[in-house]
């Protein structure tokens, strides 16, 4: 069975990109092919690290990348932005995409506050983005 390439992309590929692909690639099983991205990849930041590792998501492994890795080297059948940064500054053509969506997660490295409040904002994030993810799951297989 050929899985299908879909591809997240956001600013820093640091957080939402990263949390996005994290529960593609459990939540869709074997059906997906997932990857992540950034316009410029600025490392893992360590409270994504933290958040999916309470609900338990290990990102061992994962490594923040640039879209340059992607551009032109996969076929993405789907390129999801998850910021409205990414999508405004993202190459427009990328070949073989069926879809591009935008998913705009605010961005929780910007939350100002204390550490439990930023923790909370990351939180916050992720739980958006699950849902999100779970839901457009549904949505593909109701089709």
């Amino acid at each position: 069975m050929t899985r299908t390439i879909v591809l997240f992309l956001c600013t820093g590929n640091s957080a939402r990109s990263q949390m996005a692909e994290a529960f593609l690639r459990r939540l869709g099983r074997d059906e997906f092919e997932v990857h992540s991205a950034g316009l410029e990849p600025a490392g893992i930041n360590p409270l994504t690290i933290q958040v999916m590792d309470e609900i338990g998501y290990d990102l061992e492994g994962h490594r923040s990348k640039s879209v340059g890795e992607y551009l032109g080297k996969i076929a993405a059948r789907y390129v999801i932005f998850v910021c409205d940064q990414a999508e405004k500054s993202c190459p427009r053509i990328w070949p073989n995409v069926m879809q591009t969506l935008c998913w705009p997660f605010d961005d929780p490295a910007a939350c100002n506050g204390t550490d439990e409040e930023k923790l909370q904002k990351f939180r916050e994030v992720r739980n958006e983005i699950e849902k999100t993810v779970k839901e457009w799951l549904q949505a593909k297989h109701n089709q």
